[in-house]
This record gives C-alpha cells, sequence and structure tokens, in this order.
C-alpha cells in the first residue's frame, strides 16, 4: 500500500510544500493500514481483486488519516503523539495541520471519482460521504466530546446500561461507520451483490465495536512505546469507556465475542473471507 499512497500525493507544482509535507507526514506514517485492508479483502471475498478496490483503499486510509489530523490537535484531544511520530501540529503548526485535513479530504472524493468506473463512481462517493459526515463519522465525534467535557449533564449518572448504550451509539459512528464504508467500497468496486453488501455491513458492525472495546483496554493496559501514542489519558479526562463502566474482563469477553460474530457473519464466502475472520480475531488480542 505504500508505494500506492505514496503515489497519490503527487501535485503539480501549485501545491503549497509545506502543505504536501504535511500530508505526506500523516498519510505515510507507519499504521496498521485496517481500514485499507478491509476494502481490499472485502473485494477479493466478492470474487474480484485488490487492484480493483485500490482506489476505495486509497480513500478510507485518506479520510482516517484527516480526522486523525483533527481530533489531535488541541482544540480536540491535544495529542503530542501519533503512530510513533509527532502529531501533526507538533511536527508543523496548528494552522497547516488543519489545512492538512482540508486537503485530504477533497483528494479522498477526488480518488473515489477518478479510481471507479463510471457507472459505480458516484455511488462510491456517497458511500464515503456519508460514513465521514455529520450523521456518522463526524457526528460521533462531537456527541463523544459532548460527553467528556460534561454538555450532556447527566451522562455519569446514567445506568450502566444507558451508558453502555451511549458508548455503541458514539463508536458506532466515530470508528464504526468508516469500517463499514471500507468493506462496502471493496465489495462495490468487486460488483458485489446486494446480499454480499449486507452479509459485510453485519461483518463490519461487529467488528468495528468489537476494535473499538479492544482499542479502549489498550488505552487502558497498554504501553505508549508500544502503541505509538499516549496511553491512559482516558482516565484521566474521566471519560466513559468500556472498562470504566463494565470493567477490563467484561469488555474483553464483550470484545472476543463480537469478533466471533463477524467472523460468522462472511462464512457464506468460504476461503476468500478467512483473511477477514482472522483479521477480526486479530483486533481483540493485539497489542498495539
Amino acid at each position: 500500500m505504500a508505494p500506492r499512497l505514496e503515489a497519490s500525493l503527487t501535485f503539480s507544482g501549485e501545491a503549497a510544500p509545506r502543505l504536501v509535507a504535511a500530508m505526506r507526514h500523516v498519510l505515510l506514517a507507519p499504521g496498521k493500514r485496517l481500514r485499507p485492508a478491509l476494502a481490499l479483502e472485502a473485494a477479493r471475498a466478492c470474487g474480484g481483486t485488490w487492484e480493483q478496490a485500490i482506489p476505495a483503499a486509497i480513500a478510507v486510509e485518506m479520510i482516517h488519516a484527516y480526522s486523525l489530523v483533527h481530533d489531535d490537535l488541541p482544540a480536540m484531544d491535544d495529542d503530542d503523539l501519533r503512530r510513533g511520530l509527532p502529531t501533526c501540529h507538533r511536527a508543523f503548526d496548528e494552522a497547516t495541520a488543519i489545512l492538512c485535513g482540508d486537503a485530504l479530504q477533497p483528494l479522498a472524493f477526488q480518488t473515489l471519482a477518478t479510481g471507479f468506473p463510471a457507472e459505480t463512481a458516484g455511488e462510491a462517493c456517497c458511500v464515503l460521504a456519508q460514513a465521514a459526515g455529520a450523521e456518522a463519522l463526524v457526528g460521533g465525534q462531537a456527541d463523544d466530546l459532548a460527553a467528556e467535557r460534561g454538555w450532556i449533564d447527566d451522562i455519569n449518572t446514567r445506568s450502566q446500561d444507558e451508558q453502555v448504550a451511549w458508548m455503541e451509539r458514539i463508536h458506532r459512528r466515530k470508528t464504526g461507520c468508516l469500517f463499514l464504508a471500507s468493506l462496502d467500497l471493496g465489495c462495490l468496486a468487486a460488483g458485489g451483490d446486494a446480499a454480499a453488501r449486507r452479509a459485510f455491513a453485519d461483518y463490519g458492525r461487529a467488528f468495528g465495536l468489537a476494535f473499538q472495546i479492544a482499542d479502549d483496554l489498550l488505552d487502558a493496559e497498554g504501553t505508549e512505546k508500544a502503541m505509538g501514542k499516549r496511553v491512559g489519558k482516558d482516565a484521566e479526562r474521566g471519560k466513559l469507556t468500556f472498562p470504566t463502566v463494565i470493567g477490563n474482563t467484561a469488555s474483553r469477553a464483550r470484545a472476543e465475542a463480537l469478533a466471533a460474530e463477524a467472523a460468522a457473519a462472511l462464512s457464506g464466502f468460504g476461503e476468500p473471507a478467512a483473511p477477514l475472520s482472522a483479521l477480526a480475531r486479530w483486533i481483540v488480542s493485539r497489542s498495539s
């Protein structure tokens, strides 16, 4: 993926060099590349090829990278480290970081519009736009901030079940929707039918929540060196997470059950879906 991501950042002399450097800093930083992997493997499981899904893989990684840049800003999570490197606003400055995120968003849609066949390019752009918008990624981030900053007065006094439902609603949008879009775009790229797209949506919903619970556990139990970012910050801020609400043991059991649910959703695809089933199991046992 790295060479294709690098090639996607080829511009004319009209692009500001400092902006391009910031975009390279965040898009080419070492990372798990989960979202591109989901797009590529969904295409293969649907009988297509990785090559067909490359534009989808690049586009979802651009949206993810932009979201991390903005999430790390002082006005948001105020983080200094991301993927083992200084965050964009630390490596450059806040204004450049904001513009970097602004530039990655339209580039993602340009990548889909030019990389998908004409008959599916519009639908592909719509899938990604919905996943990245006010009802999904951005909306989930807004609600996450609202809970963290006390803009919702009674969130910390609600019952455990209500708090779990609230967290699931946030993470289904903030994290899960981009996973679902990655899978749907890969399926779309390979010509998957409606039944296949529904199966991948079932996988994606379980996968996304399992990933978030595992991420919460790593923030509580992991190390900065292994994670490549600051850990323990959720507890410092009194933020609602699965470990703080239901405990580490119950959180781990829930993540493992969701991983099994994700794998089961793709049982009808046989061997071509094996990498996705393995990926679902890996996300709950990972150490970074």
